[in-house]
């Protein structure tokens, strides 16, 4: 097995949002008014926000530009509109993609009576620039990887049955998020909310100590 592991633990993460408003989040990146020089970005990746809506809150219509944004919800349902014209209402399995490019503008909202857990990843494309473009995966599954080349990078999803083992992509980088449960990478144990960094990642697995679902960025660069 090869690989540079850098684990970052959930606890670590930097607490933002409004509270007040009904918006919990938890930032794995430098982001906003949290700033560490040494934990800028990992490749193309540069954030990845657990946001937690009460019912009625969300985020206003606000700009993007030169950002591949992907959300992933995790419980309750996320209503996205965008200034293309788009209006979804976005569901756990699914996979939503806004290349924002050049520039949109958009909003996300808990229009629901549950509360809403998504996080919200963001990448860097390797040109600015172009149109934006929306895109939404229904049920995505394990052994279906969803692609974002604009930022040279591959989502994997996977949900694993205890005991239940699956490889770690080789790549020049991977990044690595447990959604729920617990899992083993090389002699690290992971657990909710935790994420890991590997550079060079060659012949590594998972396995799943509990019931685990967990997001695997392959990245050709870093």
């Amino acid at each position: 097995m090869v690989g540079v592991i850098s684990v970052r633990r959930g606890d670590e993460r930097y607490p933002g949002g409004d509270p007040a408003a009904g918006i919990e989040s938890l930032h794995a990146f430098s982001f906003g008014r949290f700033y560490e020089p040494d934990n800028l970005r990992f490749g193309p990746v540069l954030a990845c926000n657990e946001e937690r809506l009460a019912p009625g809150a969300g985020f206003d219509e606000h700009p993007h530009s030169h950002t591949e944004i992907l959300t992933w919800v995790v419980e309750g349902e996320l209503t996205h509109r965008d200034s293309a014209g788009h209006t979804t209402v976005v569901r756990p399995g699914d996979v939503q993609c806004l290349s924002s490019a050049g520039g949109v503008r958009h909003e996300e909202r808990n229009e629901g009576e549950a509360p809403l857990v998504f996080l919200q990843m963001w990448l860097a494309p390797k040109k600015p620039g172009g149109e934006p473009a929306y895109d939404i995966v229904r049920g995505i599954a394990d052994s279906t990887p969803y692609a974002v080349l604009p930022a040279g990078a591959m989502l994997y999803v996977r949900r694993l049955a205890p005991g239940e083992r699956s490889a770690v992509p080789d790549a020049p980088g991977v990044y690595v998020h447990v959604v729920r449960g617990r899992v083993r990478l090389a002699k690290e144990e992971l657990g909710p909310g935790d994420s890991a960094r590997i550079t060079g990642a060659l012949g590594l697995e998972l396995t799943a100590n509990e019931g685990a679902e967990v997001l695997l960025w392959e990245l050709s660069s870093v």
